[in-house]
């Protein structure tokens, strides 16, 4: 739970190991996180520092209860792939402009998921979640491309390719956490999903259930970037780059948008307007129907092949903005 610059823990009026007003440990203090721009960006990171599962909400106002002592942090500004709090931007340590009436707060799943079986890789495989101490599978029954959805998502393994059955990684061993799940693909972890109960099933491991995702992962990022729109960024072959704009438009960001869970493409904003990434130009001439389920599905020219600068990265706004 800790890193080289700080320790985090949850803590407050109704807290749990998983969900509670956000405090660092920092030059010898415990103190708490200002509110403004806290957003669920930011909150997946501390779940995930916390091995918390996925995050549910990015609560504001001192939710659980206002802190005391220092306020260590202010307009934090994480893309949400970091790996701790510490790895984001903000104002620098003590400098805030924030009462602990504004002290952040996330709630978390709690529930830790993984893939794993025979074939399995980090992207696809037998269904696993630890809950009670223990990992378990999921039952096949009613299983289907919007539970695999929501598994893809919550690993940050981009879009659900097929959603197997009857154990097609293997059978694992121990419990079936659940049964009967029924998500709508909108849901941020598969424990939001309506399902029977844990533990409660009338199945047998010849029936887990598995996933297969496209593996590559999709941000947004750059200036002035939200959850739902900024410049459009890819995760693959072992580095985050951009997308080209020849080409690009609103069919484009339908694919982008409906991917992140973000709703409708408003627009689709050519030339760096949400800033210049770095390093990789990922894809170029990019043309979708709209109808793609990930934006590698598209027409594009192979990965890495390009003829633009990054002052002609794309990017979109996504309707989710305006809820």
């Amino acid at each position: 739970m800790g890193d080289d610059n700080f320790t985090i823990r949850l803590a407050g009026s109704g807290s749990t190991r998983c969900s509670g007003r956000v405090e660092i440990y920092y030059n010898g203090a415990w103190g708490t996180v200002c509110d403004d721009s806290w957003d669920l960006n930011d909150a997946t990171v501390v779940c995930r520092q916390l091995n918390c599962g996925t995050a549910l909400s990015a609560t504001e106002s001192a939710h659980f209860g206002q802190g005391t002592g220092q306020i260590w942090l202010d307009d934090v500004a994480c893309s949400g792939s970091e790996r701790s709090l510490s790895e984001c931007r903000h104002r620098g340590f003590g400098t805030h402009d924030c009462g602990h009436g504004e002290d952040a707060s996330v709630v978390c799943s709690g529930v830790q998921i993984r893939l794993t079986g025979s074939g399995s890789t980090r992207c696809s495989g037998r269904v696993e979640i630890y809950y009670n101490g223990a990992w378990g599978t999921v039952c096949d029954d009613g299983w289907d491309l919007n539970d695999a959805k929501v598994v893809c998502r919550e690993l940050n393994c981009g879009t659900a390719l097929s959603a197997p059955q009857s154990a097609h990684f293997g059978q694992g061993t121990g419990q079936i956490w659940l049964d009967d799940v029924d998500c709508s693909g909108s849901e941020r972890s598969l424990t939001e999903c309506q399902h029977i109960g844990f533990g409660a099933h009338n199945c047998g491991h010849g029936e887990d259930a598995g996933v297969v995702c496209s593996g590559v992962q999709i941000r947004l990022a750059g200036s002035g970037s939200t959850r739902c729109s900024g410049r459009v960024e890819i995760y693959y072959n072992g580095s985050w780059g951009t997308v080209c704009d020849d080409g690009w438009d609103l069919n484009d960001a339908k694919v982008v948008c409906r991917e992140l869970g973000c709703g409708t493409a408003l627009s689709a904003p050519q030339s760096a307007h949400f800033g210049q990434g770095t390093g990789q130009i990922w894809l170029d001439d990019v043309s979708c129907s709209g109808s793609e389920r990930s934006l590698p599905e598209c027409q594009h020219g192979r990965f890495g092949t390009h003829n633009c600068g990054h002052g002609e990265d794309a990017g979109v706004v996504c309707s989710d903005e305006l809820l």
